[in-house]
């Protein structure tokens, strides 16, 4: 098969036909043809300090090679050739670049598989921890600092998982890089002041496939970097690889996928359209809202449960940990707890007389004791205020709202969706029943609710281990239609139904019982 079907992976073993007086071609154009023959015709560019060593090698082998490629948009790429009786060395770096974390895979380009795998802190949150402050930081200095902290920071981390795998930086032949556009333009040294002023203008939404010595990251000489397509300034390359992992582009039944992050942003459709929104529904999930609120980690409750023999709350915390923080899925889990127990009413407010002792009075503000002092790693009582709940609900209305504002606008209605598409922490910690519960999540059966996890890692690695993926991503880019919900009036009357539990219309919740 004479086409890029035939590549199973990044890594191709050739065997030239031998020189002679009647095929005098010389070596380098000799292993172009081969490969461009075997890959379906495309041009072939390899770099000068691969070619040079071709005479030798090839000599040495019997002229057997082995190649490492990569793909650019209208042409493959000889990354590395080398001794095909040797086992190949050549890996790839799959990275999600967060705005908060950024993770890392080492893969295999040859077997396929992961080698290793870390997460950390993104060291820009030093400067900003919000993209907007970013932002305006890199406008006074011109974005140097901050894109020096994340490319030191790929370089230690691309040092420690070879290190950890027995290979070391050069070993690292080509990067797959997910972020919203924000960070990627960061990434790439590009100015971002016309993203937040209107009318919202990126610099570039399809960044060229580049060497990755050009951004300053140290790997193989010749190592490539593939950052993914944007649509725009607030639909990043990170949601353009979780559709790609999740297969929503090719499926045959319309599909929703969800990734709650700063903003909530979402993706419906199937082989045929995409239509994609984004609305700010997450802050309350994501820590910067609530006092003891704050990401998943060691130590923060995670899940909320009633216990019926003691009637009172069932918490678990990562790690197994005394409490020291509440996380968006234990806030959600909390929530449908208060109202299914009655301490809560419709309209998310604290009902005093079911409370009972946990209810506190601080400066005028009712507060509920979620865990008491002497089970906290604090030695303080935690608690979440009733303006945390009133965040919680503004944002479980929003969320609601984006799903039913992009689902109505193609006709469609919410309970009808054969598959839900959860990705990120969100997908991965939240209980879809308490979601439902308070009506963040449309009353779907819960094994409609398909968690994604990593999404945008894992659409990164999907492009490192099915070679020929750019020509679909560029297609899932340019298929996407965008429904801007800030101009959106149906919208809002539609946000302001959504600010009751766990609907106005309870119709549209028919599994939730409203306690009396």
């Amino acid at each position: 098969m004479n086409d890029v079907a035939s590549l199973k992976s990044w890594i191709l073993d050739l065997d030239l036909p031998l020189p002679s007086l009647r095929n005098n071609t010389a070596d380098g154009e000799r292993l172009m043809e081969a490969i461009g023959g075997r890959l379906g015709g495309r041009p072939v560019r390899a770099e000068l300090e691969v070619v040079s060593r071709l005479p030798s090698l090839l000599r040495e082998t019997g002229y057997r090679v082995r190649c490492t490629l990569f793909e650019d948009r209208d042409r493959w790429i000889l990354l590395d050739v080398g001794d095909p009786h040797q086992p190949s060395s050549a890996l790839g770096l799959a990275v999600d670049l967060g705005t908060t974390r950024v993770s890392l895979r080492l893969v295999d380009l040859c077997a396929c598989g992961t080698v290793a795998e870390r997460t950390i802190d993104n060291p820009q949150v030093r400067v900003g921890p919000d993209i907007l402050t970013r932002i305006h930081h890199a406008e006074r200095d011109g974005g140097g600092e901050l894109q020096t902290l994340i490319v030191e920071a790929l370089n230690r981390e691309i040092k420690t998982l070879t290190a950890v795998a027995g290979h070391n930086a050069a070993d690292v032949h080509a990067v797959s890089l997910a972020g919203n556009t924000a960070m990627t333009h960061l990434l790439l040294g590009l100015d971002c002041r016309w993203m937040i002023r209107e009318p919202y203008i990126p610099v570039v939404n399809r960044p060229p496939v580049m060497r990755a010595a050009e951004l300053g990251i140290e790997a193989h000489p010749a190592a490539r970097i593939f950052v993914f397509p944007n649509v725009g300034s607030y639909f990043g390359g990170d949601l353009i690889a979780g559709i790609f992992h999740s297969g929503l582009h090719r499926r045959e039944e319309t599909a929703i996928l969800v990734d709650v992050g700063t903003n909530a942003e979402v993706v419906l459709g199937n082989r045929d359209w995409l239509m994609a929104c984004a609305g700010a529904a997450g802050p309350a999930l994501e820590g910067g809202v609530t006092r003891f609120g704050m990401a998943a980690a060691e130590g923060v409750i995670d899940r909320v449960r009633w216990d019926e023999e003691k009637g009172d709350f069932a918490w678990h915390t990562i790690g197994d940990q005394p409490p020291r923080g509440i996380c968006g899925s234990g806030l959600i889990d909390l929530a449908a707890v208060l109202f299914r127990a009655g301490m809560m009413d419709i309209r998310g407010k604290l009902v005093p007389s079911r409370c009972g002792a946990r209810l506190k009075m601080i400066d005028d503000v009712a507060h509920l004791v979620v865990a008491w002092a002497e089970e906290t790693a604090s030695g303080e009582d935690l608690m979440i205020a009733q303006a945390d709940i009133d965040s919680l609900i503004r944002s479980k209305a929003a969320m609601y709202t984006i799903l039913e504002t992009i689902t109505m606008t193609m006709g469609m209605n919410l309970n009808e969706l054969p598959a839900f598409f959860v990705a990120g922490t969100f997908g991965v910690f939240i209980d879809p029943v308490s979601a439902v519960t308070i009506g963040m999540l449309p009353d779907l059966p819960p094994e409609r609710f398909i968690p994604l996890g990593n999404s945008s890692l894992e659409g990164a690695t999907r492009l490192l281990t099915v070679p020929g993926s750019l020509a679909e991503i560029d297609r899932i880019r340019d298929g996407i239609t965008y429904l801007e919900l800030n101009v959106n009036q149906a919208f809002m009357n539609r946000f302001s139904a959504a600010k009751f539990l766990p609907h106005t219309n309870r119709a549209l919740f028919p599994s939730v019982r409203v306690p009396e």
